[in-house]
């Protein structure tokens, strides 16, 4: 499910800008590949920070609400990723990309609650539970302790 489209990304940018940023043949037109690769990049970005306790990719059909939200993030880290291309990124891109990475940062650590999506099942994406198995101890904490 994505969060943004290459169209999004245009108007975010301003179509001189997306074309200014994209076209690495130098002909005047955008290159779509690029574009691809940065929303595809950025949207798998968000699902990686989501991942932690949510279903991913979230339905944004399902969960209207958070249609907006997602895409404006995924938007910061698009524009960031593509102005990137052409350093220096200006300084409002910067800004908008670390806002993004801490927002996402803090609903990953459970610090802010997306509305309506579907919490991941306790225990399957945090911390997996391990069997340990072999033999038994051959000296004990106490006894290494005396040692």
């Amino acid at each position: 499910m994505a969060y943004t489209t290459n169209a999004d990304i245009e108007e975010r940018l301003s179509t001189a800008a997306y074309i200014q940023l994209t076209d690495d043949d130098g002909d005047g037109i955008a290159d779509v590949g690029v574009v691809d690769e940065a929303r595809l990049a950025a949207e798998g970005e968000v699902n990686s920070f989501l991942a932690r306790r949510y279903g991913v990719p979230i339905d944004v059909t399902a969960h209207a609400d958070l249609a907006d939200v997602l895409a404006s993030i995924s938007l910061d880290l698009v524009e960031y990723r593509l102005r990137s291309r052409r350093p220096p990124a200006p300084g409002d891109a910067v800004r908008r990309h670390g806002h993004a990475i801490d927002w996402l940062g803090r609903v990953a650590d459970g610090r802010i609650d997306l509305p309506s999506a579907t919490l991941v099942a306790s225990g399957t994406a945090r911390s997996p539970i391990g069997l340990v198995g072999g033999e038994d101890r051959v000296l004990t904490h106490d006894e290494l302790a005396d040692h």
